[in-house]
C-alpha cells in the first residue's frame, strides 16, 4: 500500500508540474550531473517519504534554484547597465537631485527611459540614503519647539489668527462661532470678544499703527472695529520642558476630541462695528490692510476682491479675473501690492503702486486650490495649496518657482518669519512643519495626545517681537497655541 500511494503521489506531482509549467530552460550536462549527485546523496538519507516522491521534489527544487540563478544573472546585468547609464549621465552633466527644475531643460531633453532610470535609482537607494541622513541628524544641533501657552475659549473651530503690530501686543483669533477674540499672549486670558458678525468670522488682521481690527465674515461683510484692552499682570510661566522638534510624537487618533473646553468666557464684548464694508455677493473669506492703513482689501467667494477706502467705506476697485472662489488675500508690508489666491489653482498679483495703472500678474504652478499666498520682506511670494505643495516665487521672474516643498498633506494658511525667513506650514493632518526659503525642512512641531493640535491646523502666524511666544497656530480643535521656536543658526544654514 505505501508503494501504491507513493506512485499516486508521484503521478499527481507530475500532473501538477505539467499544468503549472515554470518555463525553465534545461541547463548543460554539469547541472544534470550535479542533480544526479544530489539524488544519490538523498537516497542515502533516511526519510519516511517514498523515493519517487523525494526524487520529484528534488527535481522541482532544482528547477526553482536554476530560475533564481537566472534572475540573479539578469540582476547583475541590469546593475552594470545602470552604472553605465549613470556614468553617461554624469559625463553629460545631468544631475537629477540637484537639477534646477525651474528651467525646464531636463523635461525637454531627458527621454522617457532616462526618467524611469532616475526613479529606479531613487527608489533603490532610498533606504540607505535615509540611514545616512539620520546619522547626520544625530550629530547636528536640534531645533527646539516649546509649547508655551494654549488659548481656549471659542465654541467652534478657529479659522485665522493674527498678532497686533503695536503695543499693547495681543493675539487675535477668528472663529466659526461668529466671534473674534483678543487674548493676552503672556497669560492666555481673553481680553475682549467681538460679536458684531452674523456668520462665521473667517479672518482677522490688525491696523499697522492704531488699535483697530479688520474681520471678514460669512455674512458677506467685513467689519472694522476699535478695541481698548488692559493687559493683566503676567504670572510665572510653568516649567515646561523643552521638546526637540519631531520627537515624542503620537499619531494616534484616540481621544481626539477630549479636553475640549467649552466654559464661559468672562471678558468684555464689542457688538457694533465702526465701519461695515458691504458689496460682496458671497462669503468674505479674508481681508487685509494695505500699507499705511488707509485702504483695505477683501476676498470673497463671489470670485472678486474689493479695495475699500477706510474713512469713507466706499468701494474703490473691484478686482476680478479669478474663475472660481477666492480663498485668501494678503498685502505687502511696505508696498502697495496685493496677492489673491483662488480655487482655480492660481494666485494673482495686483500692483497699485502707480495710481494710473493697475497691473495684474497670474501665477500658475499648482494643480489644486491655492489656499494662501503671502509676501516676504524681500521680493518673494510663498504659496500653499491643497495639492500638498508650497512654492517660493521671485516677483522678478514669475514663470517658475525658485523652490518647491512637497508634503504629505494639504497646506492651509501659511506664514513667513520676517527675521529668520522660516515658513510655517499648517496641515490638514494636524501637523505643523517649518521650512527655510530654499525648501529645506527644519523641524516639525511636536504633537501628541498631551500637547499640540488634535484636529486640522488652519493657520499660523509669527510674532518675533515677543520673547515668550514667536509662533502661533490655530485649528478646528477650538484652540490656539503659542510656541517658542529656537532654530540654531547652524541648522538654518544647511
Amino acid at each position: 500500500m505505501p508503494v501504491e500511494s507513493g506512485s499516486a503521489a508521484a503521478r499527481q506531482a507530475k500532473q501538477k508540474r505539467k499544468s503549472h509549467s515554470l518555463s525553465i530552460r534545461r541547463t548543460n550536462s554539469t547541472e544534470q550531473e550535479r542533480s544526479g549527485l544530489q539524488r544519490d546523496m538523498l537516497e542515502g538519507q533516511e526519510s519516511k517519504l517514498p523515493l519517487s516522491v523525494r526524487s520529484n521534489l528534488l527535481d522541482l527544487f532544482s528547477q526553482i534554484e536554476r530560475e533564481f540563478e537566472n534572475i540573479y544573472v539578469e540582476n547583475l546585468e541590469l546593475r552594470r547597465e545602470i552604472e553605465t547609464l549613470n556614468d553617461r549621465l554624469a559625463a553629460d552633466g545631468q544631475a537629477f537631485e540637484g537639477a534646477d527644475l525651474a528651467k525646464g531643460a531636463l523635461k525637454t531633453k531627458a527621454s522617457h527611459s532616462t526618467s524611469q532610470l532616475s526613479q529606479k535609482l531613487k527608489t533603490t537607494y532610498k533606504a540607505s540614503t535615509s540611514k545616512i541622513v539620520s546619522s547626520f541628524k544625530a550629530t547636528t544641533s536640534r531645533a527646539v519647539c516649546q509649547l508655551v501657552k494654549e488659548y481656549v475659549g471659542h465654541r467652534d473651530g478657529i479659522w485665522d489668527l493674527s498678532v497686533t503690530r503695536t503695543q499693547p501686543m495681543v493675539l487675535g483669533t477668528a472663529s466659526a462661532d461668529h466671534s473674534a477674540m483678543l487674548w493676552s499672549i503672556e497669560t492666555g486670558k481673553c481680553l475682549l470678544k467681538y460679536m458684531g458678525h452674523q456668520g462665521s468670522v473667517n479672518s482677522i488682521k490688525f491696523h499697522p499703527t492704531e488699535q483697530m481690527a479688520l474681520t471678514a465674515s460669512g455674512d458677506q461683510t467685513a467689519h472694522i472695529w476699535r478695541y481698548m484692552v488692559q493687559l493683566p499682570t503676567p504670572q510665572p510661566v510653568a516649567d515646561i520642558s523643552q521638546t526637540p522638534c519631531e520627537e515624542d510624537v503620537d499619531f494616534s487618533d484616540k481621544d481626539e476630541a477630549d479636553n475640549e473646553v467649552e466654559g464661559p468666557i468672562d471678558c468684555p464684548s464689542v457688538r457694533v462695528a465702526t465701519t461695515t464694508l458691504r458689496s460682496h455677493q458671497g462669503v468674505v473669506i479674508a481681508a487685509d490692510w494695505l500699507v499705511g492703513g488707509k485702504q483695505v482689501v477683501t476676498a470673497s467667494w463671489d470670485r472678486a476682491a474689493n479695495l475699500y477706502d477706510v474713512e469713507t467705506s466706499e468701494l474703490v476697485h473691484s478686482l476680478t479675473g479669478h474663475d472660481q472662489e477666492l480663498t485668501h488675500c494678503c498685502t505687502h508690508p511696505t508696498q502697495r501690492l496685493v496677492v489673491t489666491s483662488s480655487r482655480d489653482t492660481t494666485f494673482r498679483l495686483w500692483d497699485f503702486r502707480d495710481p494710473s495703472i493697475h497691473s495684474v500678474n497670474v501665477f500658475q504652478g499648482h494643480t489644486d486650490t491655492v489656499t494662501s499666498a503671502v509676501f516676504t520682506v524681500g521680493d518673494n511670494v510663498v504659496s500653499g495649496s491643497d495639492d500638498r505643495t508650497v512654492k517660493v516665487w521671485d516677483l522678478k521672474n514669475m514663470r517658475s518657482p525658485i523652490a518647491t516643498i512637497r508634503t504629505d498633506s494639504a497646506v492651509n494658511r501659511i506664514s513667513v518669519s520676517v527675521n529668520q525667513k522660516i515658513i510655517a506650514l499648517p496641515h490638514d493632518n494636524r501637523q505643523v512643519r517649518l521650512f527655510d526659503m530654499s525648501g529645506v525642512r527644519l523641524a516639525r512641531l511636536p504633537r501628541s495626545n498631551r500637547q499640540g493640535h488634535r484636529r486640522m491646523v488652519c493657520c499660523s502666524a509669527w510674532c518675533e517681537d515677543n520673547t515668550s511666544c514667536n509662533l502661533f497656530t490655530c485649528g478646528f480643535d477650538r484652540q490656539a497655541i503659542g510656541w517658542n521656536i529656537n532654530i540654531p543658526a547652524l541648522l538654518q544654514e544647511k
